[in-house]
């Protein structure tokens, strides 16, 4: 047996801190009656345990003498186990600490896992003795020293964003000009091939699916199945060792930063898709891994009548109990980490009106948002909002803090409609590519609070969106009976005898309407990886457990045509920053000229009344950007003046003649981009003139 002295140690920081000499250890479990420390050799064999006899303000800790970096240990912890007052104490149960900064692999599934009998008719109520170290995987003590050679975070300006929302192995799994050992790990990502390509589309920040270290469910195992999504956590200050190229025994967390590094060194944020509102445990019935048997009453929502049954806000068995002050502090302590030992630039919280929560209702200033509103770090990095939950009263769209953006899930329902042709949508089509203010425009919120989005992991691609009138969910082995029932956008197959070729045609049309639409609106931008080279998953759109050919991107079967044209808009975008402005356009008019800062208008050119708002047919509409004042800047770093733009949208099947609007207006425009027949740079159209605008399709002039 190994064997190191022993010393008392201190109870903060939380977790393991290694300090050259050897191992300070701290773990919060508040109802614990003891805790012991197990030590693990290279091959998970059990060398040596150590009472944890310090116990301050709820924390039990220890120090190690000569414990350093890559060394295994897990938790074992001593209680009652009364699950009816939801009590789950089980020392036969090895614990993942909670705190961990690695975690050496993942789950062997066994009976042993679970702190009562699988088979017993008494289920959680009984009690198991079975050992489960030999099934979970074991914390890592890790060095945390790491040379960032004066990283600097991007900072990019939240109007400036563009967010490309990717996963770790999808995006490089089948990618051939990635070395074949990198491939789906956190050193391919951050390959020059991969950086180069980003560089090449424009977008300026990734958003990493989640890389909290997560499990995949038991039943998904059984069939053959992975939890690929990953949102299913288990350590939230360890990078998942299975994206890992360089090892499972510290040498993950390593990896990661030289990610991140690599990114900043070429201008590009890194944003974490995290998952606060509950754990990989579930519900009563579930494991026990950590959480659940380091202090169950503390760390779940437990029905307030019954504490043997989990609350559940998230529809995956439990919630993190956010409203106690330990919680908190772990969801804090977590966050800073990544943060400043990461230099993570911000995050996006999964189910975040579940972390709003005050008893039931969704209290949008409860003690997590004064929290994160008051904290000198995290304030200060780019926080974004799932503004909703499965729970009553959950969707939030609209009532967050100030501090905070969202995905306006409000803005992908409507555009998906427009682009269906439903009718009667002209009013709240103007207020979504105008940032939604009908929304955001209270509390000092600006046009960045909206995060724009047509497709996101969650549902049909792209192209999946124009392609498939319902989804084929059978692989998932539910029967197809999981993920969205219909898709609510317009399938170009749905056109009756049309020819196949004019079919394909219509349906490259439709995704290119929806990224025109998306980069033309103001607020933030937001794609899936994969969605500007065609990507499809035949039609599933709940690939959650799709850890396969499947959901990867085919680098082979990339559509060149839709990418060059993806990274054109993003390019105009970036190029005139009246397509993205930091304050509302409120209709002022301009000294300089007279005209309104935006301009609607009818097909025949005159500007749009309020009767025209209510008219019951498909978006046909011009808008009138006013350029003046809005400052851009050329490649020697002058300041110049933006152009003035006007937008034709034409969401109606039939071709119309559509009047360039006169009476003070530019008297001549250019063609910048089209998805109709109108052909960039055809130049010289004059005011009052009549074009022809194709139906379905969006065209964007630019005043000579």
């Amino acid at each position: 047996m190994q064997t190191w002295k022993q010393l008392p140690g201190r109870a903060f920081p939380l977790g393991p801190t290694w300090d050259k000499r050897g191992t300070n250890f701290a773990l919060f479990a508040k109802n614990a009656e003891r805790v012991e420390l197990c030590f693990f050799d290279q091959d998970e064999n059990e060398i040596s345990r150590y009472e944890l006899t310090e116990r301050e303000h709820d924390i039990f800790h220890t120090y190690l003498e000569g414990v350093g970096p890559g060394q295994k240990y897990g938790y074992r912890v001593y209680g009652p186990y009364i699950p009816e007052d939801g009590l789950r104490f089980n020392s036969n149960k090895l614990l993942i600490d909670p705190y961990a900064k690695a975690i050496s692999g993942d789950i062997t599934w066994d009976d042993a896992l679970f702190g009562y009998e699988i088979s017993s008719p008494l289920g959680d109520l009984s009690f198991s003795d079975q050992d489960s170290a030999p099934f979970i995987p074991k914390s890592v003590v890790v060095d945390q020293y790491f040379d960032w050679q004066d990283d600097v975070s991007p900072e990019i300006p939240f109007n400036q964003t563009v967010i490309y929302e990717l996963h770790v192995r999808g995006f490089t799994q089948l990618n051939v000009r990635i070395p074949e050992e990198l491939r789906g790990t956190y050193a391919g990502l951050a390959h020059p091939e991969c950086i180069k390509y980003l560089k090449s589309l424009g977008v300026t920040t990734i958003e990493l699916m989640p890389v909290h270290h997560f499990v995949s469910d038991r039943h998904l195992i059984e069939r053959g199945l992975q939890n690929y999504w990953g949102y299913n956590t288990i350590g939230f200050f360890a990078p998942d060792s299975r994206y890992a190229a360089t090892g499972k025994n510290g040498e993950q967390l390593q990896e990661f930063k030289e990610m991140v590094r690599a990114f900043h060194a070429n201008g590009i944020e890194v944003i974490l898709d995290v998952v606060y509102n509950h754990t990989a445990e579930g519900n009563h019935n579930g494991p026990t891994l950590s959480f659940k048997g380091i202090d169950n009453q503390t760390y779940y929502r437990l029905e307030e009548n019954e504490p043997r049954y989990y609350t559940d806000y998230t529809g995956t068995g439990n919630t993190l109990n956010s409203r106690m002050p330990a919680v908190l502090r772990f969801i804090m302590d977590s966050l800073r980490y990544w943060v400043q030992e990461v230099h993570i630039d911000g995050f996006r919280f999964d189910l975040a009106s579940t972390l709003a929560r005050g008893l039931h209702e969704v209290d949008r200033l409860g003690a997590f948002f004064d929290i994160i509103h008051q904290d000198p770090v995290i304030s200060q990095v780019k926080l974004i909002a799932e503004p909703w939950d499965v729970g009553e009263g959950g969707y939030q769209v609209g009532k967050f803090p100030a501090e905070w953006a969202e995905w306006n899930g409000k803005y992908r329902d409507l555009i998906r409609r427009v682009w269906k042709g439903e009718e009667g949508l002209m009013g709240e089509f103007a207020q979504r590519i105008l940032g939604s203010p009908d929304l955001y425009m209270k509390d000092y919120r600006r046009p960045t609070a909206s995060i724009n989005f047509i497709t996101a992991h969650d549902g049909f691609t792209l192209h999946d969106l124009v392609t498939y009138n319902e989804k084929c969910n059978e692989a998932n082995g539910d029967d197809n009976e999981d993920g969205e029932a219909h898709n609510h956008s317009w399938n170009c197959g749905a056109e009756g005898e049309t020819a196949i070729e004019e079919v394909n045609q219509l349906r490259a049309k439709q995704k290119r309407n929806y990224l025109m639409t998306l980069f033309l609106s103001q607020g933030i931008p937001m794609i899936v990886a994969g969605d500007e080279l065609g990507r499809t998953q035949h039609g599933n759109n709940n690939a959650y457990c799709q850890n396969s050919a499947l959901s990867w991107i085919n680098w082979e079967k990339a559509d060149a045509g839709l990418q060059n044209f993806t990274a054109q808009l993003i390019q105009l975008r970036k190029n005139h920053p009246s397509l993205s402005r930091k304050e509302w356009i409120l209709g002022n008019t301009i000294e300089a000229d007279g005209l309104l800062d935006i301009g609607w208008f009818n097909v025949d050119g005159t500007q749009m009344q309020h009767h025209d708002w209510e008219r019951i047919a498909p978006v046909r509409i011009g808008v009138f950007l006013h350029g003046e004042g809005i400052v851009s800047t050329d490649v020697k770093g002058n300041g110049i003046l933006d152009a003035h733009f006007f937008i034709i949208f034409n969401a109606g099947a039939d071709d119309i003649a559509f009047k360039l609007p006169e009476g003070g207006y530019p008297e001549k425009w250019s063609v910048a981009i089209s998805t109709g027949t109108l052909q960039a740079g055809m130049t010289n159209l004059s005011a009052g003139q009549m074009v022809d605008i194709e139906g379905r399709s969006v065209t964007v002039f630019r005043a000579s």
